[in-house]
């Protein structure tokens, strides 16, 4: 077994990062290492290592030296004494959801709702997340990473580690449609649907059976590709030409869509959310998963009356990640639509920077680890 790696570490806010050669981790007894083979980029990095502790500073980065990298998927190299179901050898994804795993929400199996709940190589939702980066200092952006055996979704072998490195954000589209109670016949709404998020929902509302898919974008060509996966299930509306929920109520008859995914994101205006909002029926759900920054006014008496339930929606669970990897091994959701910008670890930081020109939701920013020698 090797005993060093190569991480990208970031030293200092507004720097870049560097390839530092640091030790290899040792897995704890419930934890695994892994050999990381991809790792996806979400498009929110830059600001992350940029501007994030100025725009969230509830919100903590880990300490720095710090290594990133939200979305790894690789092969398990070595195993805690205490980890029971996953074996060397074994082609995983690594869900960055941490937690205390102790405290009620754990307890219950809604991590997400812990105090200490933070993401991997990203940030913390809590003040006091530091104290799980010091448990998972390592993210993806390095040879090897330490995680909990809970974290991990086995990957069958149709599924690329290219597009496990989209899982992230996969992951939390099919959160999102969970918690609107997404299924077969139904109609939604999603608002951003050329995005990562919103064709990421298109795909796996597909792939649960939604009769009719309904979406909003301002890119005219990518709202053309993205109708094109199913035109007889899918139609469009560009943002601004007209009230997005009354072209929605107007789609089906007058009833409304069954629920809402609000996928926009920081920087789109609250107005477009509380548009999209009235085009769900009486009785539907509007979930926010897209993270619109802007203070967004709710008539809570109309809440009550159409009996709308507005849900937030954070990441998903690694039994929701598991789900998707055998919708995969089926074939029921085809991640055939990403295309694949792939960098070298030597190249993180150009690829930090350049996802900004992706294709919408389609691209997929990915590094690439050297494989240590002791598995050339």
């Amino acid at each position: 077994m090797v005993k060093t790696m190569i991480a990208a570490r970031l030293h200092a806010l507004h720097q870049p990062m560097s390839l530092d050669e640091i030790p290899v981790p040792a897995p704890r007894p419930n934890d695994v290492l892994v050999q990381v083979r991809a790792c996806g980029i979400v498009p929110n990095m830059a600001n992350v290592i940029n501007n994030w502790p100025t725009w969230f500073p509830h919100q903590p980065l880990p300490k720095f030296p710090a290594v990133f990298g939200l979305d790894p998927a690789g092969v398990v190299a070595e195993v805690g004494e205490a980890v029971t179901n996953v074996k060397i050898g074994d082609r995983v994804y690594v869900s960055p959801l941490r937690s205390c795993g102790s405290c009620k929400a754990c307890r219950s199996g809604n991590r997400s709702q812990c105090r200490y709940y933070t993401l991997n190589g990203y940030f913390s939702t809590s003040r006091d997340g530091q104290r799980i980066f010091d448990l998972y200092p390592y993210g993806g952006f390095s040879q090897y990473m330490t995680a909990p055996e809970y974290s991990l979704v086995c990957l069958p072998d149709n599924l690329s580690f290219e597009q496990a490195g989209r899982f992230g954000y996969l992951g939390t589209s099919y959160g999102a449609l969970k918690n609107a109670q997404a299924g077969p016949g139904q109609v939604c709404l999603i608002d951003g649907i050329t995005g990562t998020l919103g064709v990421a929902a298109t795909k796996l509302a597909l792939a649960m059976g939604l009769s009719k898919i309904l979406g909003t974008g301002r890119n005219k060509e990518l709202m053309d590709r993205i109708k094109a996966i199913a035109p007889d299930r899918i139609d469009t509306i560009m943002l601004g030409e007209g009230s997005t929920g009354e072209w929605a109520k107007a789609q089906t008859g007058g009833e409304g869509v069954d629920f809402v995914i609000s996928a926009l994101g920081a920087r789109a205006p609250a107005a477009t959310v509380v548009d999209s909002m009235r085009g769900v029926r009486r009785g539907g759900r509007v979930v926010v998963v897209g993270g619109v920054a802007e203070d967004v006014p709710v008539d809570v008496k109309w809440l009550m009356d159409e009996q709308v339930q507005l849900i937030g929606s954070n990441w998903f669970s690694a039994a929701q990640g598991q789900e998707m990897a055998d919708m995969v091994r089926t074939g029921a959701l085809d991640l055939s639509y990403l295309e694949h910008k792939i960098y070298p670890l030597e190249r993180v930081n150009e690829a930090i920077s350049g996802i900004g020109e992706r294709d919408g939701g389609f691209s997929n920013y990915v590094v690439i680890p050297p494989v240590p020698a002791a598995y050339q």
